[in-house]
């Protein structure tokens, strides 16, 4: 006796051709009905849309994650790339920046070499750096030069770029030079391009902070710091360094001379001012000065021997 065929796909054959066969028709109707131009096909398919794309917003959702997916992987591969065009153009500018330091440096040591005067009222000595303090406490260097050169107490030195310190001992043949970061060290500035007064203040750092300012609010760091000139100490004008935020929240300056690589200071030479000695010079002459002295009487002219000449 034959055993029954029991093969799955005699039975699953036929069911596929037949859900292939209304699928195709399926989609002919829809490709049909879409074809067609009339209103009320239209109202039909409006109402068709209506009623079942927005049931299919889960099945949308994967292509719109997909989507956003690579929209930010776009966008991150453009900041990548932009990150590092400006590390590339920060890397340019450090070098340029220094080349600049650089050739600055070096023009000043022309300037120094051809004893040109930037200012006629000064005139400068060079002189080379012996020693430094060595003490925490105390910031001075010694340079070579001293009374034989007609170095005095209160001259401002300079590295070629900034302001350094003062001259604060004079010897025969040495000088000592009291530095900007030194706790005695106390320099009247002005904050460009505000103008604001101030007073710079060492405290053994590289950063000596900026007390009694004026008006806090109108300096900002990157302002250029220069000297005053009030109080004679030194020279209007001389370039000290930039307003920078230290950690402490206080404005404080970030010295334009280079402190690690003192090797040679130029002694600024201030020509002596004269000084008022009486009031003549500030007050106005009095009036019996302005008219001159008194005139002589109408009978000046006629003295005791007149007289006597006259009875005798």
């Amino acid at each position: 006796m034959a055993r029954p065929n029991k093969d799955p796909d005699q039975f699953t054959r036929p069911l596929r051709r037949v859900l292939t066969g209304l699928l195709v028709l399926l989609l002919l109707a829809l490709f049909v009905l879409w074809r067609i131009d009339s209103p009320r096909v239209e109202r039909f398919r409006a109402a068709l849309v209506d009623r079942f794309v927005p049931s299919f917003q889960w099945a949308m959702a994967p292509v719109t994650w997909s989507y956003d997916v690579v929209s930010d992987f776009q966008s991150y591969s453009r900041l990548l790339e932009q990150n590092r065009e400006l590390r590339e153009e920060l890397r340019q500018m450090k070098a340029w920046k220094e080349a600049a330091l650089q050739l600055e440096q070096k023009n000043a040591r022309l300037l120094d070499l051809n004893q040109v005067r930037l200012d006629a009222k000064l005139t400068h000595v060079t002189g080379q750096v012996l020693a430094d303090s060595g003490s925490p406490f105390r910031q001075s260097v010694l340079i070579n030069v001293g009374n034989r050169d007609g170095i005095r107490d209160g001259w401002a030195t300079m590295d070629g770029i900034g302001l350094v310190g003062r001259i604060a001992g004079v010897g025969g043949r040495t000088s000592r030079v009291i530095l900007l970061t030194d706790s005695n060290s106390r320099v009247p500035v002005t904050v460009q391009p505000s103008g604001q007064k101030a007073i710079l203040s060492g405290d053994n750092s590289m950063l000596p902070p900026l007390d009694f300012l004026e008006d806090r609010d109108e300096v900002r760091p990157g302002d250029r710091v220069v000297s005053s000139g009030d109080g004679g100490v030194f020279p209007a004008g001389l370039l000290v360094g930039q307003v920078v935020l230290g950690n402490d929240k206080r404005l404080r300056v970030a010295l334009a001379a280079d402190y690690q690589r003192l090797e040679f200071l130029r002694v600024l030479r201030s020509h002596d001012v004269e000084p008022i000695t009486g009031e003549g010079a500030l007050l106005a002459p009095s009036p019996s000065q302005m008219q001159g002295p008194p005139a002589p009487p109408a009978d000046a002219g006629i003295g005791p021997g007149s007289q006597g000449g006259g009875n005798g």
